[in-house]
């Protein structure tokens, strides 16, 4: 066979190949080859080393998050250790929208509607939200939210927090507020102590997926430091006794309102501080002004008689006037300045003791010119008229008291009576603790300050605004005003020497006083023979017939005192012949009020 001999082609022969290129396009093509090389170097070294932080960071951002760890809120106790305010563990319902059912149909929504008190249209516009996170529902009981759990429905998850719970509902409502949702207080003490009860809320760091569940726990960045536990002054025992009793004088006389406060005399702490009407911190729902205002702090009104022991006392302390002194109260009626004061009737003579008895308007303007305005300013101020209490509560009010040097001397005699005079109860309450606590005007607390729970609590110094002399004096009178002849029989205790003073004032509105709305006062100090509490009681517009502070706010203070005394384990002090006579009073007021 013929064999064929192939010859070898140069690569060099192909037309294409043969084709000789300018050096430098080739070198531009070695050159830029090598740029594109040492970029990537460079951004490998980048990468790898400066801006290393950067890109872990944003590889962590897609993975990672930092959970909040949220603090206990702290817990509120009466002086006794009952609570009054605590944190309840619920779950927070929360869907990624796109990631749950869209189809409303679905049998688990519906159930989870039923289960969330939700309709389909309200769930609907829920998960219609164009965003990656929405709440569904907050503060979800656990049995609840567990019920959800089972339900296993894509997209919906649940987070850890706490609701705020008040055994006491509405008897410590005034006192204690409340908080909103986000556990912040919104009233009384929640909202005063906010930064004390709400604590530091800690965090931690996980690995999610992208359906937002937990991978692994990293680390914890910060522990979680719980709240502050406060402990008030108050005894709720005291507070149940002080509301069941201001409720039904309210009920009785057909009140607008009624406000009501124990003072210890010894210490200067609240003992119960109460108001109607109330309402349940625990369902707030439809709630009124009228309902959320604590009367005893916020309100001001025109005291009325009750600051008469206070001119008296001012006008004892100066030598003006002696218990016994004489004053002329005829005919009932008395002409200064063009005006005319009235007493209820002709008194005729008087002593000084007979002119607090009687609460004669006539006899205390005539003690009172023997003062100088400024004398009488210096009173008024020293007990804390026309100052905010310092008590750290939110809305406490300072009332009104002008400058002594604009005072004429009508204006000076009707505010020895109360009148262009603005004060609050809780104003009047602590006013009253010089003349229980011998002349000593003492500090007044929300908080405990003793550690002797119900027993004698140690008696603490003051500031001395009269002479214990004065105070016993004028204690004196205060027992007369509810004996026979004064103007609050109803207020005697069947147990314990009591002593207080009525008051009786005409509300001024629109420029003028409407004579026919009133509010009614009592404030009283028992027992007489060492004073332990104070109560001061107010009634605003009684419409059931009586409207006298004698008739309306007496009864209440002799009920929240005698009760308050045996729950304080104060022995009595009252003579026996004395207690029949008061139990006689009581059956009869009893009788009177069903």
């Amino acid at each position: 066979m013929k064999q064929v001999s192939h010859r070898a082609i140069p690569f060099s022969a192909s037309p294409v190949l043969s084709l000789r290129l300018p050096l430098w396009r080739s070198k531009c093509v070695v050159f830029l080859l090598f740029l594109g090389f040492a970029a990537l170097a460079v951004r490998a070294l980048w990468i790898q080393g400066p801006g290393n932080d950067f890109y872990q960071k944003q590889g962590e951002s897609r993975y990672q998050r930092t959970l909040a760890l949220p603090a206990t809120r702290g817990k509120i106790f009466d002086r006794n250790g009952v609570v009054l305010a605590t944190s309840l563990p619920v779950r927070a319902i929360w869907a990624i929208p796109e990631d749950a059912p869209s189809d409303l149909a679905d049998p688990k929504l519906e159930a989870l509607g039923k289960l969330l008190g939700l309709s389909r249209q309200a769930l609907r516009r829920k998960l219609a939200e164009d965003k990656s996170f929405v709440y569904i529902k907050r503060q979800v009981p656990l049995d609840v939210a567990e019920q959800v759990a089972a339900l296993d429905i894509p997209g919906i998850y649940q987070r850890k927090e706490y609701q705020r719970f008040y055994p006491e509902g509405e008897i410590t409502a005034h006192l204690v507020g409340f908080t909103n949702i986000e556990d912040e207080g919104q009233e009384g003490i929640e909202l005063s102590m906010q930064k004390q009860l709400i604590g530091m809320p800690g965090s931690r760091r996980v690995i999610k997926d992208r359906m937002g569940r937990v991978v692994e726990d990293v680390d914890e960045l910060v522990s979680p430091r719980d709240g502050r536990d406060l402990t008030l002054s108050i005894d709720s025992k005291l507070q149940y006794i002080a509301y069941t009793d201001l409720k039904a004088a309210v009920l009785r006389n057909k009140a607008q309102a009624g406000a009501a406060i124990v003072l210890d005399a010894h210490t200067g702490e609240v003992l119960a501080l109460v108001n109607y009407p109330a309402y349940n911190p625990n369902r707030r729902t439809q709630l009124t002004g009228a309902q959320l205002r604590n009367r005893v702090l916020t309100d001001t009104f025109e005291p009325g008689s009750i600051m008469k022991p206070l001119t008296l006392a001012r006008a004892l302390d100066l030598k003006r006037v002696a218990p016994t002194t004489l004053i002329n109260t005829s005919p009932g009626r008395y002409k200064l300045d063009n005006a005319t004061i009235s007493d209820s009737r002709d008194f005729g003579v008087l002593t000084v003791a007979n002119v607090l008895q009687k609460s004669s308007n006539i006899g205390t303007t005539k003690i009172a010119l023997q003062l100088k305005p400024e004398e009488m300013w210096d009173m008024f101020t020293s007990v804390g008229f026309g100052q905010a209490p310092e008590i750290g509560f939110p809305g406490a009010v300072a009332g009104r008291l002008r400058p002594w040097q604009r005072w004429r001397r009508i204006e000076q005699a009707t505010m020895a009576y109360g009148y262009g005079i603005s004060v609050s109860l809780f104003q009047i309450a602590r006013a009253y603790t010089a003349l229980a606590h011998d002349g000593q005007l003492l500090p007044l607390t929300l908080f405990k300050n003793s550690d002797h729970g119900n027993q004698a609590s140690e008696r603490i110094a003051g500031v001395q605004v009269i002479s214990p002399q004065t105070a016993r004096q004028v204690r004196q009178m205060l027992e007369a005003v509810i004996g026979p002849g004064g103007t609050a029989p109803a207020a005697q205790l069947a147990d314990y020497r009591a002593g207080g003073k009525t008051g009786t004032a005409y509300k001024h509105a629109k420029g003028q006083y409407d004579k026919s709305k009133y509010r009614a006062s009592f404030v009283g100090i028992a027992p007489m023979s060492a004073p332990r509490i104070i109560v001061a009681i107010s009634i605003d517009e009684p419409s059931a017939g009586k409207h006298f502070g004698g008739q309306v706010a007496a009864p209440v203070f002799a009920a929240i005192a005698n009760d308050t005394l045996r729950a304080l384990n104060v022995t009595p002090d009252k003579p026996v012949q004395l207690m029949a006579v008061a139990n006689s009073v009581q059956q009869n007021r009893l009788e009177a009020n069903r």
